[in-house]
């Protein structure tokens, strides 16, 4: 009944998803092939490289989840040279950083959710081992590899203060879901206890931590450091703000604050603004010119050009960049956290040993944010007056911000061990 129910809303779902999925693959270039992809089709030299051997199925819905996996799929290379290793993904932004990974042997898009979609794609691919990245549950996904004997483990598994409640209230819908998986790795206990209660059994369920704290740390010297400002035609000698996947919204809020931290601190500064999805560089486009900056685009950058000037803005419309532009940073600023839609990770400032401030919405990095703050490697801000305020404070002590960053990279050190508490589950079923 409870599948019935799921089924029919799913088909009536389709009369938005198609069209909305071909629009925006049309922004990236692979709206046909990304579709048929969703539809458990794959081309001639996807099923010759599904053919070569057994196969780890990673799903990772996006850029977040698609990075977060790293570590573990890392390991799984090392451990199981034998076994091939897919990503799926359901953004074109999560697929394009899983075809940036050298360990990944195949990157697909992830099939839509219903039962003849997912049983082809199932029996395509036919893996010996499906792992699930933080909370990407699909119930006709799960009931199918269920029934054709494919074990499940969900990783870096999380529940939000925010998503809870909606969980809890559909918790007849869930549990038969969470029945099917073989192992539930958490990040926290609080999510673990969570999904317990959701249904999940107790037995199945540990807090393993967060797979983000598993990356390895990026030292560069100040020779390094110098490439990237050169590339980057960042001038040496000026404070450098990096703003990390933004959103709408939420530059109007940082050019704001450019202009005011401009003119409060003791020497020169220039803002590179890197949106969370770069497919809106237009629209940011109009609201520089609107906010009268200077600016220039990452894709137009070429050899000869001269350094871009103080008080100019950087706009990073490429993708696969963000590591190296915080390279560069005295101070990052991590989006999607001063409008409500979560944060983004965090922790990928602490892993270049730079110091990170960010706004008050970070539900989905709840835990990761308080470490940050309690370590003195983060500041959490509440408005763009606090943005600004907290901005001039630190860029004016780059001795505080060398501390922040060195604090944020012990964090990390500190925090480490996902990767082989997670391993355990997995070579359960794999050895």
């Amino acid at each position: 009944m409870v599948y019935l129910l799921y089924n029919f809303l799913l088909l009536f779902s389709v009369l938005f998803l198609v069209p909305y999925y071909l629009i925006r693959g049309l922004r990236y270039g692979k709206s046909r092939r990304g579709i048929r992809e969703r539809l458990g089709y794959y081309s001639p030299k996807q099923l010759a490289a599904i053919d070569k051997g057994r196969i780890v199925w990673i799903h990772a819905v996006s850029v977040g989840e698609t990075r977060a996996a790293v570590p573990l799929i890392k390991q799984i290379r090392s451990k199981y040279p034998d076994f091939l290793i897919l990503v799926s993904n359901v953004t074109e932004t999560g697929h394009a950083v899983a075809l940036d990974n050298k360990e990944v042997d195949l990157c697909l898009f992830f099939p839509f959710d219903f039962s003849w979609t997912v049983r082809k794609a199932l029996s395509t691919v036919n893996p010996e081992l499906i792992i699930i990245v933080e909370t990407e549950i699909w119930p006709n996904f799960t009931r199918l590899a269920h029934q054709l004997n494919i074990p499940l483990i969900l990783v870096n598994g999380r529940i939000s203060d925010r998503s809870f409640p909606r969980y809890r209230a559909a918790r007849f819908l869930l549990q038969p879901v969470l029945e099917q998986f073989s192992a539930f790795c958490m990040q926290s206990q609080t999510d673990a206890e969570r999904i317990i209660t959701l249904g999940a059994p107790d037995g199945w369920v540990e807090n393993t931590g967060n797979l983000k704290f598993d990356h390895d740390l990026i030292e560069m010297n100040r020779e390094e450091i110098q490439q990237k400002k050169n590339q980057y035609k960042l001038p040496d000698q000026v404070a450098i703000l990096v703003a990390g996947s933004t959103h709408d919204g939420e530059e109007k809020q940082l050019l704001d604050a450019y202009r005011e931290i401009s003119e409060q601190i003791d020497r020169d500064l220039l803002l590179v603004l890197i949106p969370r999805h770069p497919e809106r560089q237009r629209e940011i486009q109009s609201l520089l010119k609107e906010f009268g900056f200077k600016y220039r685009l990452r894709s137009s950058l070429q050899k000869g050009d001269k350094l871009l000037s103080p008080g100019e803005v950087l706009l990073v419309d490429t993708l696969g960049e963000v590591l190296d532009f915080y390279s560069v940073a005295d101070l990052v600023f991590v989006g999607g956290s001063l409008v409500p839609i979560g944060g983004h990770n965090l922790l990928e400032a602490a892993l270049l040993s730079k110091p990170v401030i960010f706004g008050s919405y970070v539900h989905n990095f709840k835990e990761i944010s308080e470490k940050l703050i309690r370590a003195g490697a983060g500041v959490k801000i509440a408005n763009q007056q606090g943005l600004v305020r907290q901005s001039v404070v630190m860029l004016n002590d780059p001795a505080r911000c060398r501390a922040m960053g060195e604090a944020g990279s012990s964090l990390i050190i500190e925090n480490a061990g996902t990767t082989e508490r997670t391993m355990r589950h997995i070579s359960k079923v794999l050895r």
